[in-house]
């Protein structure tokens, strides 16, 4: 029978040079996190660089973590400057139109619908940026209000808000995929 560790179990273990402890929270959360960078990033190669630099900046901050908040939260909250970061990096570099091209499925990605997949896409990126960082954390992450808030750095109610407003404006796009543009 295999005895599953705590995320805090494993913390503690890292934190004392245990690379194999480390590796197990990268096992465990990469999924997840990858499925959110990508939402962040609309480009596979920028979400493989930001899930990278966030794991790498993970490690190299580890013995500052200090427990306060879950190792998720903390995780989350790193991945996201992450994917800020290579989204500047890349602006540039890009062509601005990606429009047409789908994105692809991140592994235990809850959006993946066939008949919805495209206009949720749609919808998410035309949402302005704090609202789909804030449901992108709260609903694919599955982070609470209070653990988005602090990735956020923001008030848990500013979360609330946005989720709320964030899921009314893709119910409206989703009801009816003309209106993707009164999403903004």
């Amino acid at each position: 029978m295999v005895h599953l560790r705590s995320d805090e179990a494993l913390v503690a273990r890292a934190q004392r040079g245990d690379r194999d402890a480390f590796d197990e929270l990268v096992r465990r959360h990469r999924d997840r996190v990858y499925a959110v960078v990508l939402r962040l990033t609309r480009n596979p190669a920028d979400a493989d660089d930001a899930l990278q630099d966030a794991f790498l900046n993970a490690y190299r901050a580890l013995h500052r973590f200090d427990r306060r908040a879950r190792f998720s939260t903390w995780l989350y909250r790193i991945a996201t400057n992450a994917a800020f970061d290579v989204i500047g990096r890349r602006k540039a570099a890009r062509a601005l139109d990606e429009e047409g091209t789908p994105e692809p499925v991140a592994p235990g990605d809850p959006f993946v619908q066939a008949g919805q997949r495209r206009a949720l896409e749609a919808a998410l990126a035309a949402l302005p940026e704090e609202f789909r960082v804030a449901v992108l954390l709260c609903d694919v992450a599955g982070l609470g209000t209070g653990e988005a808030a602090g990735v956020l750095d923001v008030p848990e109610g500013t979360v609330k808000s946005r989720v709320f407003r964030a899921r009314a404006m893709l119910a409206v796009a989703l009801r009816e995929p003309s209106n993707l543009d009164a999403v903004q």
